[in-house]
């Protein structure tokens, strides 16, 4: 690994700007792709919008593939100087990794399950050991070995039948998150012939041990709306549905409750849930609606005893409260409150133990793990002392158990994984992961929240990290970073691989915008549908407070966001071109209107509810006035790397690629724009552990280029 080579301020603004002299030359040698323009209106409301580039929507034209490969080709030879330095990134942030690692194992149904890597390995091994961790271990599933005729792949949801003799699990080999069903005998090894495509991956077993359900997929959409049945050794073919979800904006899905005696078919939109229950005991038997839909109302359940338990918005309880319900009378009428609605205080999950009921909170934008006895004979919460950490329950499968499991982790301490006794209140940490390469200390950084003012006069909550000795005089450079809807929150979390970034002088911000959750509900009610635009303005608001509070400055700040987050990306560089160095836009979601219009399009109709259904002329009308690719101006823009996936089931390729061809025909100057299209992957980019680390390297190599940093 070479050596990181610390420079003074002077000498790295020199540097700086001797390097983006540089690129800029190699620029302007080389010629940008350059699309077609073929004019199509599309008229809505009695509005036209000329879309030059929708031509590119047809990824079986073969100019379409050319010209992705054509901007594919320029991005490979306008970062062809930073090849070198891609590969010492991906290097640096590979030694950091313990690659012969495991997990911590979880007991469940008389085994410890286990997942590790050995080194050099991309993807995990799973096992498990029949009652001790020194028995033989049994090996379920060697996706190295499964992966490796393949240039993308992904296993997921592994579920066990109850009498441990059979395993269903779900692959997906092209990154469009069409996932195909397969049972194995964990008594022979052998995988049977049967299978079940086209489904989200996920399963339950019957407590029969050979019926399995789960949801099949709309093949066009990808929406989850249908629910089967399938007898182990039959033909998929013959799966009777047993559920189908007619309302286009909502889906659909199929689990088993952690007492193992229902299963139950949960359907959801943005705005409202449903529930249908079974006992797990009578597969053959017909699913009773628990609680029958109605708008606005929101609830998830878990069963204890002879009870269920419901997170809930019921009575206008915006920051949701927990219910509890008789398993015989389960309709809303019969709720009685358990914890009550808060104002400042966020309900988001609970975990059900046999003597204690665990309720993880969110107060002031902080974690909190509350820890309640049934009988009341003790109520209280975790201590955590500071304001940038993440915690949360994990991996509490174990019913009649005093321990809870639960993940700790800070923007400057590794995660670890801690087994907290709640009756003793004894806490043991079973694993912190380590950083190798002997060069991180914990003590070297430091982190803080900072509050920034919007325009609004809101006030944004900004979590930072750094390097110790960071001087507050405008010089540093500063990557920010948010995502910003769905209710979606990102929490302060460490990452080993952003020390590349903190050793070279960068400070990380995480810019809690409104959209997320981070304050509560309302944070999340403020920055949707007709409230979008506070996403984005809050965003800038926290950049212009960055510079503003002399953090960084317009030459040193850089931006970064994917998917929703790539829209936030679209939409700040039309708003802010100014306050930006450079932006990294991953997947992003840049043509609103014309995707929202598109009920073709996979998890358009389920989105009405998050950003508004242009077919409505005032959401239309709202949509196009921030939508990125309508709002591409004849301005100078920062420089950018646009990323996307060739098979992108949730942003299609196209938009990225329209936005692109747009921007390079109307922006007004001579920054860098490059857009690469990983011709093999969707939307998560690529599934192994190391080469997904490459991915990360190309968009380090990038803004690390644009500060001159070479090394």
């Amino acid at each position: 690994m070479k050596k990181i080579i610390l420079v003074s301020v002077l000498s790295l603004i020199f540097a700086a700007s001797c390097k983006q002299k540089e690129t800029s030359e190699t620029s302007m040698k080389l010629t940008p792709p350059k699309a077609d323009k073929i004019a199509k209106n599309l008229e809505k409301h009695g509005d036209v919008r000329v879309d030059n580039y929708y031509w590119l929507n047809d990824k079986e034209n073969e100019e379409v593939i050319d010209y992705l490969e054509r901007e594919n080709d320029y991005y490979e030879k306008m970062t062809a100087h930073t090849k070198d330095f891609q590969k010492d990134l991906f290097e640096e942030m590979k030694s950091r990794i313990k690659e012969d690692d495991q997990s911590v194992p979880y007991f469940y149904n008389g085994y410890f399950y286990i997942t590790r890597y050995e080194t050099g390995k991309d993807y995990p091994i799973y096992s498990r050991k029949k009652g001790s961790l020194d028995a033989e271990e049994e090996i379920l599933f060697n996706v190295n070995d499964m992966a490796k005729d393949f240039s993308y792949y992904n296993l997921r949801g592994i579920n066990v039948s109850p009498d441990n003799k059979w395993v269903a699990f779900g692959v997906d080999t092209l990154s469009r998150r069409k996932y195909t069903i397969h049972i194995k005998n964990l008594e022979t090894g052998e995988i049977q012939k049967e299978t079940i495509p086209l489904t989200t991956g996920s399963s339950t077993w019957a407590n029969d041990n050979k019926t399995l359900f789960y949801t099949r997929k709309d093949e066009v959409t990808l929406r989850a709306h249908r629910i089967f049945k399938h007898v182990k050794g039959t033909n998929s073919d013959q799966d009777e549905m047993i559920y189908e979800e007619k309302d286009e904006t909502f889906s659909s899905y199929v689990y088993k409750t952690k007492s193992r005696k229902y299963l139950v078919i949960g359907c959801f939109s943005t705005l409202t849930s449903e529930f249908r229950i079974l006992n797990a005991d009578t597969p053959e038997g017909e699913f009773k609606v628990f609680q029958p839909r109605t708008r606005g109302l929101e609830y998830n359940i878990s069963h204890f005893e002879d009870h269920f338990y419901m997170v809930t918005n019921k009575d206008s309880a915006t920051n949701f409260k927990l219910m509890k319900t008789p398993e015989t009378a389960t309709e809303k009428e019969n709720w009685e409150e358990v914890v009550g609605h808060r104002e400042d205080v966020l309900l988001e999950d609970v975990e059900i133990f046999k003597d204690y009921l665990v309720i993880s909170e969110r107060k002031n934008g902080l974690n909190e793990i509350r820890i309640k006895r049934w009988d009341d004979a003790a109520d209280y919460y975790l201590p955590f002392d500071n304001e940038t950490y993440t915690a949360y329950a994990i991996q509490n499968i174990e019913f009649d158990t005093d321990i809870l499991r639960y993940s700790y982790n800070s923007l400057t301490t590794p995660a670890s994984v801690i087994d907290f006794n709640m009756e003793t209140k004894e806490k043991e940490v079973k694993k912190e992961t380590e950083v190798l390469g002997g060069k991180f200390d914990k003590e070297n950084y430091e982190s803080k929240r900072v509050w920034a003012t919007a325009e609004d006069g809101t006030k944004i909550p900004v979590s930072l990290v750094y390097k110790k000795g960071m001087k507050q005089d405008g010089s540093n450079p500063v990557w920010q970073y948010a995502y910003g809807s769905y209710g979606s929150t990102i929490d302060p979390y460490f990452s080993s691989v952003r020390l590349s970034l903190l050793d070279r002088g960068f400070i990380y911000a995480i810019a809690h915008v409104r959209g997320g959750q981070y304050l509560g509900r309302q944070w999340y009610e403020n920055g949707k549908l007709l409230k979008k635009k506070n996403t984005f303005t809050d965003f800038v608001d926290v950049s212009k407070f960055l510079i503003e509070e002399k953090y960084t400055s317009p030459k040193h700040l850089y931006a970064s966001g994917g998917s929703a987050g790539g829209l936030l990306m679209g939409a700040v560089v039309n708003m802010a071109p100014e306050l930006y160095n450079g932006i990294v836009a991953a997947v992003p979601f840049v043509d609103v209107v014309t995707t929202m219009l598109d009920d073709d399009i996979p998890l358009t109709t389920g989105e009405y509810d998050e950003w508004g259904n242009p077919n409505d002329a005032e959401y239309y009308h709202y949509m196009k006035s921030y939508s990125p690719y309508d709002n591409v101006e004849a301005k100078a823009y920062p420089n950018m790397l646009v990323t996307t996936g060739l098979h992108d089931s949730q942003v299609q390729y196209w938009e990225p690629a329209k936005w692109v061809a747009k921007l390079r025909d109307t922006k007004k100057d001579d920054n860098i724009l490059l857009l690469q299209t990983n011709m093999d992957a969707g939307h998560g980019g690529a599934s192994g552990r190391f080469e997904a680390l490459k991915e990360v390297a190309m968009d380090y190599a990038f803004i690390l280029d644009m500060e001159g940093i070479e090394k």
